[in-house]
């Protein structure tokens, strides 16, 4: 079996993360490797919901910083990884190193990870270009280097999902018709 690589992006509370552990389900040994950080009393609260969400069916991993060397280190047998969210992943590099030589690096070793990963691969990412010009500078870093990020992973992925209002719009690699998730489960545009 071919093992894909599937980036679903879409805005904040769009259903992204709800789809990419839907499409977990057809998969026996799974692992989800979280990149946001708990900072605060909202975001611990919100870290675990999103444990319980998912269940005892993931192994659980912690990667704020360090993304390509968790993938890597990931025990042999995963067949499905989930990562959430890249754009935590981007925002912590951006505020723990703000040179973007050093990030612009890490992203490399990222996007040369794909072609040897031995497990389908699952993206969540925000789409960050729909709104307003951020006002500060390092918003607008931000905003850049998570835009150029999306369309480096889009370029290399089988699968592009676009998620709005909880429904999946195939934007790249699925054919009409088709759906990962049970037809019941969730309605989906092709477009």
């Amino acid at each position: 079996m071919r093992h894909k690589m599937i980036l679903i992006t879409g805005g904040a509370r769009s259903g992204k993360s709800a789809y990419a552990l839907k499409l977990g389900k057809a998969f026996s040994k799974k692992a989800y490797v979280a990149t946001a950080q708990a900072l605060d009393q909202e975001m611990r609260e919100r870290i675990e919901k999103h444990r319980k969400e998912r269940g005892a069916s993931f192994a659980t991993i912690e990667a704020p910083l360090e993304l390509t060397k968790a993938l890597q280190k990931l025990s042999p047998g995963f067949d499905f990884v989930l990562v959430d969210c890249l754009t935590f992943w981007l925002s912590n590099l951006l505020l723990k190193v703000q040179n973007p030589s050093v990030i612009e690096q890490s992203v490399e070793k990222f996007l040369n990870f794909f072609p040897v990963r031995p497990f389908t691969l699952a993206l969540v990412s925000n789409e960050v270009g729909m709104g307003v010009v951020p006002d500060s500078e390092l918003g607008r870093k931000f905003r850049d280097l998570q835009g150029k990020l999306n369309q480096q992973v889009a370029e290399r992925a089988d699968e592009v999902i676009f998620m709005v209002s909880g429904l999946p719009v195939f934007v790249k690699g699925r054919r009409r018709g088709a759906s990962a998730v049970k037809k019941e489960e969730s309605s989906y545009a092709v477009i």
